[in-house]
């Protein structure tokens, strides 16, 4: 690395060495001069244009920024294959994790290596910046899962975006920029690599040592941070992750204003806290590497590394986590040279209830009683309304933790009805709103499939394609309802698991999801069928008719199953009451229910 800052956008100036910590690091920029970027506007209409997904324009961003320098676009094939196999770019640079933009087939297929463009534009349509097409090829993303993450599940959510959900081709090449993605949020945080070092610069803070997380912190985790700027006598950047994390993590809105609670609990002066537009990929080892060298664009001198860096947690299949808990801290001792930045490990510190102190858990003696709670444990706390003891973290944060997440009688809820014609859905739902109507308390929408079929869905059919976009809006709209508080019970016949799951996933990040199959026979359908439904498919007029010429994939993960061959339309509302009410979704407020 040289000791310069590489310019190749408008934002620097010729007298900007100062920037450059005692420890060096290339800080290269993307963003165009003025009068390129007004050239590439005009021309941008010529080209080829690629919506960015969220995990892109998290990178997009770093790479224009210089975040993630000394990239200077999009990897090339040698580049992806070396950081896949080898952790290094085809000129041997150290670096962890692929840095590609994923796009269809039948996107990839209209561009030419070598002379195609593509104008990259954000959902809104701006367009951020202007790709140099090099290389367009079709990657084994199952192959890049293993080499990078050392797993192929679907459990591990760096794993499953390479294999599930990333586009099968990839395209590399340089880029120009326009500008960076738009924030409204907090935006007195969110300095650039040059801004967060002229800012270092400004205040004299020459060692740096930066804490990444994408969790609230907690006392365990201010004692962590002050003993590990104390230990190497450096000021504290606490730089969390706000782009995409793990699945089920607290949203970083929530977290920002935590850590905002938390900044007085430092010594004067010595503690930032700036947000980093990172997607994170829950790399462990790998990607405690990755993240030391994105903080040293950003001017920081030391980097934590504790228990278990950025891993996913355990493999729901072997029951044995993903990483080693202090793999990612062997892995960086390995290549710290390399790294430019120096570690400073910890391990997990736990709390001893005799000493009302903090310590690392290797310095734990025998029989002292430790006291932890689990983030498992912490949600269970809110979502139960239970006490959060101030010996595990500040009533400050308890309290905006609580805003975000009060207990679950007063979450939002979506009860997800499944079965097949005639099996009793709507009757048992409207059963059901009816009870809660009558409790009061929180907003209740019905979504039959009846219903949305003619506000929202008059154009589809009944194919496979057109049943999945019709239970993806009753799931969207249901996922808004829930999200603001109310409770929306929906009706459809959702034959699909594998569009019921995404109904799920979008619905859970926000309040309750509880699937209900209606197990009623067909034989029982066919006889209520006073429409002659089942009659007209075996005769072969209605085509597509589920549990008759359509395929009916019952659910192995309701949380709910009634058959009312065997109960009224109450009984089998009741039932549903008593495993909302099991479940904390029914509290106090709603014990006439």
């Amino acid at each position: 690395m040289t000791n310069a800052i590489v310019q190749e956008g408008s934002h620097l100036t010729a007298s900007t060495s100062h920037l450059i910590p005692p420890h060096g690091g290339e800080l290269v920029q993307l963003i165009a001069q003025p009068e390129r970027i007004a050239e590439l506007k005009a021309h941008s209409r010529e080209w080829p244009s690629w919506d960015l997904t969220a995990r892109q324009l998290c990178d997009l961003e770093l790479l224009l920024t210089g975040g993630f320098s000394p990239l200077r676009g999009f990897m090339s094939r040698a580049d992806y294959e070396g950081v896949c196999h080898n952790m290094r770019l085809a000129n041997g640079t150290l670096w962890p994790i692929p840095i590609t933009l994923d796009v269809s087939e039948e996107f990839a297929k209209k561009l030419t290596a070598g002379s195609s463009k593509v104008a990259l534009r954000d959902p809104e349509g701006v367009m951020l910046a202007v790709l140099n097409v090099e290389e367009v090829w079709q990657p084994d993303r199952k192959t890049e899962a293993k080499a990078v993450f050392n797993s192929t599940s679907s459990a591990h959510p760096g794993a499953d975006y390479a294999i599930n959900k990333a586009n099968p081709w990839y395209v590399g090449g340089k880029l120009e920029g326009c500008q960076i993605p738009s924030h409204y949020d907090f935006r007195n945080l969110r300095l650039t690599p040059a801004e967060l070092r002229a800012e270092f610069a400004r205040v004299g803070w020459r060692r740096v040592v930066a804490f990444q997380t994408r969790n609230p912190m907690h006392r365990a985790h201010v004692e962590l941070t002050f003993r590990a700027a104390k230990q190497v006598e450096a000021n504290l950047l606490i730089n969390p992750s706000v782009g995409m994390t793990k699945p089920g993590d607290v949203d970083y809105y929530t977290r920002v204003r935590c850590y905002q609670l938390l900044l007085p609990k430092f010594p004067q002066s010595t503690a930032k806290l700036s947000l980093l537009p990172l997607a994170m990929r829950m790399g462990g080892p790998r990607e405690a590497i990755w993240h030391a060298l994105i903080r040293k664009n950003y001017g920081c001198t030391h980097f934590i590394v504790g228990r278990d860096h950025a891993g996913p947690g355990s493999d729901p299949e072997t029951k044995k986590p993903f990483y080693g808990p202090y793999e990612a801290q062997e892995l960086f001792k390995k290549h710290e040279s390399d790294i430019g930045v120096t570690m400073v490990n910890f391990n997990m510190m736990v709390y001893l209830e005799e000493q009302d102190r903090y310590v690392p858990d290797n310095e734990v003696k025998p029989g002292e009683r430790v006291l932890n709670i689990s983030g498992t444990e912490l949600r269970q706390r809110l979502n139960e309304g239970r006490d959060i003891p101030g010996w595990f973290t500040y009533p400050e944060v308890v309290a905006e933790l609580r805003r975000s997440f009060p207990p679950r009688h007063k979450q939002g809820l979506t009860i997800f009805f499944t079965g097949l014609s005639g099996s009793g859905k709507s009757t048992i739902a409207n059963v059901l709103m009816t009870k809660f109507l009558e409790a009061g308390g929180r907003p209740v929408t019905m979504l039959d499939g009846d219903l949305v079929r003619k506000h929202l869905s008059s154009e589809l059919g009944f194919s496979k394609e057109h049943r999945d976009i019709n239970i993806r809006r009753i799931g969207y709209v249901a996922s808004e309802i829930t999200k603001n508080g109310g409770i929306a019970i929906c009706a459809p016949i959702a034959p699909y698991d594998a569009t019921r799951k995404h109904v799920r996933q979008m619905i859970e990040p926000y309040g309750g999801f509880i699937l209900v199959h209606i197990a009623t026979s067909v034989d029982v359908c066919e006889q209520r069928d006073r429409k002659g439904l089942y009659a007209k498919a075996r005769a072969g007029i209605l085509k597509e008719f589920t549990g008759i010429s359509d395929p009916y994939e019952v659910p192995a993960d309701a949380e709910v199953t009634i058959n009312t061959g065997d109960l009224s339309p109450e009984e089998a509302a009741q039932e549903i009451i008593l495993h909302l009410e099991r479940e904390g979704f029914i509290g106090p407020t709603a014990q006439s229910v």
